[in-house]
């Protein structure tokens, strides 16, 4: 009995000493004993492709089926990141199952599809890049940072290519601009041919696991680079018109730093559709959600309303009329996607609508009435 209990023991330290700089801790550990028991190996997933993914565990990479665990819900296939229990041999091997995800980045598929597409999983740091070579468009920031928020994760707003902007009042100046826009997010200037501001990231996405998002030429693949020390992502030439670059990566890849931490590159994503990230809107917009506070009315549209804060603050000038905007558009399309598959929503949806096409009557025939 001793003799099971010492070489347990002595696997499952052997397992934590090469897992653990792929983000395996004892609260992994925990949750993996029962699979244990049936002497399947812990492992992460760095890299799914067709129905097939790469598992990093104590013995190597392995090469897994996951025919096993491919539901019919796509929020519940094996993604990048998971951490799974894999058969220790077998042709083909298989994963058996994943361990319940800490947290989960997820998009929709598609405006008319009710669908979601989980991007990573697992996730500590949401790092949104955008590049400073072209002019920034603050609402796709916005709309990065709520799927951000929505996934648990702690998102972080890297501006590229820093050194393209030589002025260190302009640069300033930008840097102001997307703090505004990103209430409570950390915002880091990078430039990765020059080394600025790369210690400073090293040292955020050592803690944990981070997630690279952006458009394709955002400069992901340089900054992977540049944070693992060595060429591992390709990298393509941006066209000098529009400060834009072909994908460079393909697939979703998770890779253990240097430093410590671990990183999962993306490709770039020329679609940021939201799904079911209604609390994730409400984060980025923090400062709407605090003035819809003082609002007279408690259900407040902040559309024509009287004794509405947030109308009061545009008028001031104490809130853009831009983030208004952005802020109805975000949560008009979240409203859509929740709508397909919840009737509360549909109804509470068809309500507001009625609502509003009987103010504008009203507003009409009053109108009618003044000019008789």
């Amino acid at each position: 009995m001793t003799s099971t209990s010492s070489t347990s023991s002595a696997s499952s330290a052997s397992t934590h000493s090469a897992l653990s700089a792929y983000g395996w801790d004892d609260s992994w550990a925990d949750a993996f004993a029962p699979y244990a028991a049936e002497g399947l190996l812990p492992g992460r997933v760095v890299r799914v492709d067709r129905g097939q993914c790469d598992v990093v565990t104590a013995h190597g990479v392995l090469r897994a089926d996951t025919a096993f665990v491919t539901p019919h819900d796509p929020l519940r296939v094996v993604c990048t990141g998971d951490w799974v229990a894999v058969e220790p041999d077998g042709n083909p091997r298989y994963v058996r199952t994943c361990l319940p995800r800490r947290t989960a980045f997820v998009r929709s598929t598609s405006s008319k599809r009710s669908e979601g597409q989980i991007l990573a999983a697992n996730v500590d740091h949401a790092i949104v890049a955008v590049s400073l070579a072209v002019e920034l468009d603050l609402a796709r920031i916005e709309r990065f940072l709520a799927l951000g928020w929505e996934s648990g994760a702690q998102p972080l707003v890297v501006l590229t290519k820093a050194d393209l902007v030589p002025d260190p009042v302009t640069l300033a100046y930008l840097v102001q601009d997307v703090e505004t826009t990103a209430p409570g997010v950390p915002v880091l200037p990078v430039s990765a041919e020059q080394g600025e501001g790369l210690d400073v990231l090293a040292a955020v996405v050592s803690q944990g696991t981070a997630v690279l998002l952006g458009q394709s030429g955002a400069g992901k693949s340089t900054l992977a680079n540049a944070l693992l020390g060595e060429d591992v992502m390709g990298v393509q030439a941006i066209r000098d018109v529009d400060g834009k670059g072909r994908h460079t990566t393909t697939t979703r890849n998770l890779l253990a730093l240097p430093g410590g931490g671990v990183l999962i590159d993306t490709p770039g994503l020329r679609g940021v559709g939201l799904f079911d990230a209604g609390s994730g809107v409400d984060q980025v917009f923090a400062e709407i959600a605090e003035l819809a506070e003082d609002c007279r009315f408690h259900d407040c549209a902040h559309d024509s309303e009287p004794g509405c804060a947030v109308l009061a603050a545009i008028d001031s000038g104490a809130l853009p009329e831009r983030r208004l905007e952005s802020y109805r558009k975000l949560m008009r399309e979240n409203q859509r996607i929740v709508a397909k598959t919840d009737a509360r929503v549909r109804a509470e949806m068809r309500k507001e609508f009625k609502r509003r096409g009987a103010i504008g009557k009203a507003a009409m025939e009053a109108k009618r009435g003044g000019l008789r």
